[in-house]
């Protein structure tokens, strides 16, 4: 029996290549196409020219490959990385996770979502909870928001005692020394924006069925105490703001811009080199003779509606 060849010329290789990298931007443009459904005022193609979408694309994809090799370089390194981002609802903080860990090992980067405590949980010390989460030996967490509730959402909202708000004050800083003592590197971001962008972003989500599921009730009651939050995240900078893991402020308006300011400058905190690879080559295919595949049940297969 003859045996298939997979060997490639170089022009369907080049072809090959081509088209991953076509892949790789259709599947950015499906999430931008997502952030834009039904936007208040603003068509599906959004308002940027196309050079600015190209400029976007073409640095989102480069900062996407330096993360990989930052990846590698922490797994080389047996480095262990916790970034944290907070921000108000709708700030843009799940969107900019979504572009860092697009194109990575989710065994390696993973990311950190905690709902809120249980009964049990509200009994134990504070930060037990968030402990479990935090990496081994060359892995990297992404907190989508962080003990740092309890000085935001836990104050605002009054699920915190003045005595456990305090408390929080005076542990925290101890708690993060402790983490970069034990070899964590500690970063940590606030996303910034403005009430009208916020107020135009929980519009959209009204207006998108498919975005409704991201408005909670919590999420409405943050409107009505809009400066109660803008008081409680001044202090909050005010007092965690710490030489060994200080805030970074992102601003955060511009959807696009703050996603590639926020990759830059992550970049920016780890020193990082490309780790060598040995060159990789596919084995060839082993064929037995007398191996004969069975048929499955047409049944079996998914429709091809498509």
């Amino acid at each position: 029996m003859p045996q298939p060849d997979h060997a490639t010329s170089p022009i369907a290789h080049e072809t090959l290549l081509r088209d991953s990298f076509l892949d790789n931007l259709d599947e950015e443009l499906e999430l931008e196409l997502d952030d834009l459904r039904l936007d208040v005022d603003e068509p599906i193609i959004g308002t940027d020219t196309r050079a600015e979408r190209h400029r976007y694309f073409r640095e989102l994809l480069r900062l996407q490959g330096e993360l990989v090799k930052l990846q590698d370089w922490v797994v080389d390194q047996r480095l262990k990385i916790v970034v944290l981002f907070e921000g108000r609802d709708a700030a843009g903080k799940g969107g900019t996770i979504k572009r860092i860990t697009q194109r990575l090992n989710p065994r390696i980067c993973r990311v950190a979502a905690l709902p809120a405590p249980s009964d049990r949980e509200r009994t134990q010390w504070y930060f037990q909870r968030y402990v479990p989460h935090l990496p081994a030996a060359g892995e990297i967490v992404l907190f989508d928001r962080s003990w740092y509730n309890r000085a935001g959402v836990e104050r605002v909202m009054g699920f915190c005692s003045d005595d456990e708000y305090e408390e929080f004050f005076r542990s925290v800083p101890e708690f993060e020394r402790m983490l970069v003592r034990s070899g964590i590197t500690l970063i940590k971001y606030w996303f910034s924006i403005t009430d009208n962008e916020q107020y135009q972003r929980f519009q959209a989500r009204v207006h998108d069925p498919l975005k409704q599921w991201k408005l909670s009730p919590m999420d409405l009651e943050s409107r009505t105490r809009w400066e109660a939050y803008t008081k409680a995240k001044e202090i909050m900078l005010e007092r965690t703001h710490i030489p060994e893991a200080p805030w970074w402020v992102v601003e955060a308006v511009d959807k696009k811009k703050a996603r590639l300011n926020t990759i830059h400058h992550l970049l920016g905190q780890v020193p990082y080199d490309v780790v060598a690879r040995q060159a990789v080559s596919l084995p060839p295919r082993v064929h037995n003779p007398d191996y004969l595949r069975n048929p499955v049940q047409p049944s079996m297969f998914v429709p091809a509606v498509y």
